[in-house]
């Protein structure tokens, strides 16, 4: 190969650069970006950059200097628009192509917008840099922040913005928040914990409209009430970003479908992060990793792909969420569990084990690192279910 191309200027995307390099490869590098910043990382945004402003040195994921250092061309400002793989080429915004020996598809997730949202202006999201400035200007001067969706970023957002002064409430169809990644017991956990920092927990109940009017939104809720806010986030998720590859010959499915080493049906290419589907041998599971230690992890195991190695991808997958002062820790796969059990709970500290075919598939540790270090440890060695639950493994 003389030129590798990397699209999506993401954490997946330069972690494979840095491994290309690592692994010796001396040919030309290539790395595509939608947005005109240097990579950065986006945890942040929801917590320090959102309450004390986005400081781009800080957020960046290498040194500017960096890029030039290893050899890569920075084509920053222009999204990848389309895939020909017959004729080996990235397609830009701006009608320009790339050419490519080798690629690695690192373009991450987008926000999903829900239908009530359409055409509402003041509806913001936080995905970037931009939406993060933007929306802490709003919050500056605005007194009631609603959220719609109590995922990740909504329920850390709504922990920043009742720490700013503001009041908040938080809106899910959900029974709990978080509920799809770790079910009701944690949910409800930390609807407590930000009831009792003066944040509005509203779950199990759906936006049927929105309307702007003058200078406040409405949000009027399928049960009948009618929110009042001065500044709106949504955050309901995310879907991953591929539709660039639409008309290409690249297998998609909720992401891009990948072998176990994360390479792709079409030769020479390879995806990681947020927009790969692969099959995780360590549970038997095909799954789409949305959080920044599979992204790192998976964007030097697809440059090594690339590069000729041939070894499944496995892992653990390992995230947190800090809110308030609850530091939530998690491992494994906790939302495909059949299983639930909790082995400690107070009011500040939270364990919560998950079981899936009679094994130990995931653990949540709310301020409890020590119970952290052995849970891992044992979801690593699929340990059985019971013997987590009924043994003292972890004294609370």
């Amino acid at each position: 190969m003389k030129r590798i191309v990397v699209v999506g200027g993401s954490l997946a995307g330069v972690n494979a650069l840095e491994e290309i390099r690592e692994r010796g490869f001396s040919g030309e590098l290539v790395l595509v970006g939608a947005e005109l910043y240097l990579p950065y990382t986006r945890p942040p945004l929801s917590k320090e950059a959102l309450a004390g402003g986005v400081d781009h040195g800080e957020l960046a994921l290498r040194p500017s200097g960096w890029y030039a250092e290893n050899g890569v061309t920075l084509r920053l400002g222009h999204a990848a628009s389309g895939l020909d793989t017959h004729r080996r080429v990235v397609l830009l915004d701006d009608g320009r192509t790339i050419a490519y020996d080798g690629l690695v598809i690192a373009t991450g997730s987008s926000s999903r917008r829900p239908a009530q949202t359409a055409g509402i202006t003041r509806a913001h999201e936080l995905r970037g840099i931009d939406d993060a400035e933007r929306l802490l200007r709003i919050l500056r001067r605005s007194g009631h922040l609603v959220v719609i969706g109590a995922g990740f970023i909504g329920m850390e957002a709504a922990a920043t913005a009742r720490g700013l002064g503001l009041d908040v409430t938080v809106v899910d169809i959900a029974a709990s928040p978080m509920n799809r990644a770790f079910g009701p017991g944690v949910g409800d956990w930390f609807r407590r914990r930000h009831e009792a920092h003066g944040v509005r927990v509203l779950c199990a109940t759906g936006v049927a409209e929105i309307e702007e009017k003058g200078p406040r939104t409405l949000v009027r809720l399928a049960d009948g009430e009618t929110l009042t806010a001065d500044a709106l986030l949504v955050a309901v998720g995310a879907t991953p970003a591929t539709s660039w590859l639409a008309g290409s010959e690249v297998s998609l499915g909720d992401g891009i479908l990948c072998e176990p080493d994360l390479a792709t049906n079409v030769p020479d290419v390879v995806a990681a992060g947020d927009v790969a589907r692969w099959h995780n041998r360590t549970f038997d599971e095909s799954m789409r990793v949305e959080h920044w230690t599979n992204a790192v992890e998976q964007g030097r195991h697809a440059a090594a792909t690339l590069l000729g190695e041939q070894r499944p991808f496995e892992s653990v997958p390992f995230f947190w969420t800090d809110q308030f002062d609850a530091k939530l820790r998690c491992v494994g796969r906790p939302g495909a569990a059949d299983d639930v059990a909790i082995l400690a709970e107070n009011d500040t500290t939270l364990v919560a084990v998950y079981g899936r075919g009679g094994l130990l598939s995931g653990a949540v540790c709310v301020n409890a690192p020590r119970q952290l270090a052995t849970l891992r440890q044992a979801v690593a060695a699929r340990t059985p279910f019971p013997e987590v639950v009924g043994s003292g493994l972890v004294a609370s």
